[in-house]
């Protein structure tokens, strides 16, 4: 069985069930979140059952998803209740079109395996990369006050260190902008990852630093997921605490619109991992998990 969820009043009634699964539905609560804030990727969602669904699939629709090669596009969002049955509705062509190269992001590790059976039976191959997944203490106080841990923060204020603002001069991204972010970016470097960050700088609040020249040197955008993503500083400029400054100044911003403020840090990168420290970010209990699948 496959329901689609239409309409505003079911959309507020998922976002509200989501909230109740919190952190491990966190990818899929912040994606439904933007939803029900003008959908600017218009996405859909599909239940397997409803009111009382299980697993949750969160997707572009059909027409959007014409270029087989486009992971960034075919991205899926994927929460379930009880992730050893979601198998039989994930196989469904109609929930994710296996045939594709596409992505599935997900705040649960226990969906690995229904995931690696698919690859089996779908015949596709699959990396799977996961990280720790951080959230801001404002973010966790307003939604799982229950992790709230102060003994876990830091003695400092939260607050970065103030900026040479005769130097630096804080503004937003525009879409020119994109090839930069493109070319520091983990996941990206090619044609469908700039277009991806064209369309996010678009359509969602992004944070830039300007240098001297006029250009960016330090950034951070937000993802159709509500994820603080894509950070970066040029070379040059770099361990001068801008980025910190861009994190703290966006999850700021995000807070004031009563966005959920979150973001995800590479294990091996302690540098992120103490600046999110630093900034009163919590590493959850659940990792930030993403796979990548590429039909053989």
């Amino acid at each position: 069985m496959m329901f689609p969820l239409q309409g505003a009043q079911m959309l507020q009634m998922l976002e509200t069930y989501l909230r109740k699964s919190l952190p491990e539905s966190l990818k899929v609560y912040g994606t439904v979140f933007h939803m029900n804030q003008g959908n600017p990727f218009k996405l859909k969602v599909l239940v397997d059952k409803w009111p009382d669904c299980n697993t949750v699939v969160v997707r572009p629709q059909e027409q959007e998803m014409i270029d087989d090669f486009d992971h960034y596009t075919n991205t899926y969002q994927i929460y379930s209740k009880n992730p050893e049955n979601s198998q039989d509705f994930l196989s469904s062509p109609e929930v994710i079109n296996w045939k594709q190269h596409l992505q599935i992001q997900s705040s649960q590790s226990s969906l690995n395996e229904a995931i690696q059976n698919l690859a089996v039976v779908k015949s596709f191959k699959v990396e799977q990369t996961q990280r720790f997944l951080y959230m801001t203490t404002e973010t966790i106080k307003k939604l799982v006050p229950s992790l709230l841990d102060v003994k876990n923060l830091p003695p400092n204020s939260g607050k970065p260190k103030a900026i040479n603002q005769e130097m630096f001069k804080l503004s937003s991204l525009d879409v020119t902008h994109a090839a930069l972010v493109n070319k520091f970016w983990h996941f990206g470097g090619n044609e469908r990852s700039q277009r991806f960050i064209e369309r996010c700088i678009r359509n969602f609040p992004s944070v830039a630093l300007l240098g001297p020249e006029g250009t960016p040197v330090s950034w951070g955008l937000m993802d159709q997921t509500g994820e603080m993503r894509m950070g970066g500083t040029v070379p040059e400029y770099r361990a001068q605490g801008l980025i910190t400054y861009v994190a703290y100044t966006q999850s700021q911003a995000l807070e004031k619109l009563g966005f959920p403020a979150y973001a995800h840090a590479d294990k091996n990168n302690k540098i992120v991992q103490k600046m999110f420290y630093n900034l009163h970010y919590l590493p959850m209990p659940c990792d930030w998990i993403q796979w990548h699948c590429v039909p053989l």
